[in-house]
């Protein structure tokens, strides 16, 4: 394994946080609301990040996502990518290709996914018929990526017939949205497959989530190092507090262990190498220890970090979230000891 980045993906994820830097401020996050940063969303795909998704692999992607989650920027660039650009570059054909690639890439077409499927989907003559409940960035996307109960994978116009979506606030400002298919037109994407192509997406998508949810918690961890480094109690600051010192220490190490298994499912994915265990592993990691992380950096906030205003605040509602969007710890173990319980078989 060889997680050291690429020239490109270090000048790629260098960019990406100017930008998120840049324009992810505190102030324009208040202002956003539930919503996009429309402004910076453009900025992404005028520098060319969404279409260099492709270019710098998944890996790169996930140092991206990490820059985004440091500032929790409320763009839908996990979403686009994972279930958008890289999906059609894999699978689509060609005249798939041509058709949403450069859109996706410029940002005047923006994907996000129906993901995992939950047998909630049926497709009859390339119509759709289901409701899935929460589905992240709806609210901005021209195309969904849809799994039916077979796990083919269709793509589905926001604007085409049978097809109605309405505003659903999540824990984190996703732009999320019900989805209402009523036997809604679509195209399959690429050729009917028996399940690898749903495999890959939801690997991929695992891994660039647990990447995103690594920048969340370090972003958490450094305004909480930076609070207790200055804030003092009894005469001196909180950071030298035993106490306060072995927590910050336990949300580095989860931290880091999110990052290192997001790292190695990536760099299994970019190889061709089997990674679907991996990207278990990682998504785990980021739902189990994610959670500890974003409570720890608001704990060491004392009464500040119950605030609902201060911006420690927006890292655990993230946190949270891609928790409850990764499936929590618990069902994600369950899963993958299934996964390992087969393998051995």
């Amino acid at each position: 394994m060889d997680f050291h980045p690429t020239e490109e993906q270090t000048a790629a994820a260098g960019l990406a946080a100017r930008i998120f830097g840049d324009l992810s401020t505190h102030e324009r996050l208040t202002a956003a609301g539930t919503g996009t940063d429309a402004e910076l969303w453009k900025a992404l795909t005028t520098a060319g990040l969404v279409a260099a998704s492709l270019d710098i692999g998944l890996l790169g992607l996930v140092l991206l996502l990490e820059e985004q989650g440091r500032t929790t920027a409320q763009v839908p660039l996990a979403a686009t990518c994972v279930y958008g650009v890289r999906p059609v570059a894999a699978h689509g054909t060609e005249e798939q290709r041509a058709r949403l690639l450069p859109a996706l890439g410029e940002g005047t077409a923006v994907a996000t996914g129906a993901f995992p499927a939950r047998s909630r989907v049926t497709a009859d003559a390339g119509r759709l018929t289901g409701v899935l409940p929460a589905v992240p960035w709806l609210r901005d996307a021209t195309h969904v990526l849809v799994p039916d109960s077979r796990r083919a994978l269709w793509l589905v116009r926001t604007d085409a017939p049978g097809v109605q979506t309405a505003a659903v606030e999540t824990t984190a400002p996703w732009a999320a949205g019900r989805l209402t298919l009523s036997g809604a037109e679509a195209e399959p994407l690429g050729a009917p497959d028996e399940g690898t192509a749903y495999a890959e997406v939801l690997a991929a998508a695992r891994t660039a989530f647990a990447g995103l949810q690594a920048g969340v918690c370090a972003g958490s961890l450094a305004r909480a190092v930076s609070h207790t480094s200055t804030r003092e109690q009894f005469g001196r600051p909180l950071s030298t507090h035993q106490g306060v010192m072995l927590r910050a220490a336990d949300a580095h190490m989860d931290t880091e262990a999110i990052r290192v298994t997001a790292y190695e499912a990536a760099w299994r994915i970019d190889e061709g190498l089997p990674a679907a265990d991996q990207a278990l592993t990682a998504a785990w990691w980021a739902a189990e220890a994610g959670t500890r992380v974003v409570h720890a950096g608001q704990h060491l906030h004392g009464g500040m970090g119950a605030d609902l205003d201060h911006p420690v605040h927006r890292h655990f509602l993230w946190g949270r979230q891609l928790d409850a969007y990764l499936g929590c710890g618990a069902e994600l173990l369950a899963e993958l000891g299934g996964v390992l319980a087969k393998e051995q078989a």
